[in-house]
């Protein structure tokens, strides 16, 4: 946890992701992610410089109508000493079973971004964290470049002014690798998404184009992503020192 918690810090220092007061939702699918996420930001309000307090929100889609178990999320809460909300939804319904998308990610993440800000807003809390982590974002990027001819990425902060929230991705320096080995070593159990598209998306076509790019060429992905921060590719860029000067050692 600790090497996580260095990357959080980074990027809660590199792009101000909080501020003193900050009530923050955490969005916990329940993926290695979200929960990885969720213990860390639990972990540093004992010692980070802002004081800032976290709620974790789920929102469960409840594909083919069935309710998922959320148990091993609300049992981690309370470990951790976070409010637990469970918000039940038919998105899934709605996405595959009356709206038949043939590319339901899109309405999907929409509708679920939709009911994860009301939500945060009804909980009192100002910012919004998400899970992404360094290779999701280095993902984006390509899936813009390749699928839709552009140059552009999530950005690690934002603010939504029509919900007055912003969204803040702490994770956003930590491998996908590093995730995951925190999640096994403290022995997180995971909710297993069982959405229908799972395992079948662009994104996951694309993890597997990068893996094997990395595999024939190693540091790709990492050079990519210094690309991003160089170009200052949506708000990506390096903090500047009291000189004026990017800060990109």
């Amino acid at each position: 946890m600790q090497k996580i918690l260095g990357y959080i810090r980074r990027a809660c220092q590199e792009f101000d992701l909080i501020e003193d007061g900050d009530r923050i939702a955490v969005g916990v699918s329940g993926g290695k992610d979200s929960l990885v996420l969720l213990a860390g930001l639990a972990k540093m309000r004992r010692f980070y410089e802002k004081k800032y307090d976290i709620t974790a929100i789920t929102l469960d889609p409840r594909f083919g109508g069935v309710e998922t178990d959320y148990s091993p999320v609300e049992r981690l809460c309370g470990e951790l000493g976070v409010e637990f909300r469970l918000i039940r939804t038919d998105i899934g319904e709605i996405v595959f079973d009356i709206r038949k998308e043939p590319n339901p990610c899109s309405l999907c993440a929409k509708m679920r971004r939709g009911a994860l800000h009301d939500e945060a807003k009804a909980a009192g809390c100002n910012k919004i964290a998400l899970g992404h982590n360094n290779d999701d974002a280095i993902e984006t990027f390509i899936m813009n470049l390749f699928q839709e001819g552009r140059i552009g990425c999530f950005a690690p902060i934002s603010y939504l002014s029509r919900k007055d929230i912003t969204l803040i991705r702490p994770l956003v320096f930590a491998p996908e690798h590093a995730v995951l080995s925190c999640a096994k070593r403290n022995g997180f159990e995971i909710v297993k998404s069982k959405c229908p598209a799972d395992k079948t998306t662009t994104r996951q076509t694309t993890k597997e184009f990068l893996a094997a790019l990395e595999h024939e060429n190693k540091g790709v992905k990492q050079r990519i992503f210094g690309a991003m921060r160089k170009g200052n590719i949506d708000r990506w860029g390096y903090k500047e020192d009291e000189n004026g000067k990017a800060d990109n050692t």
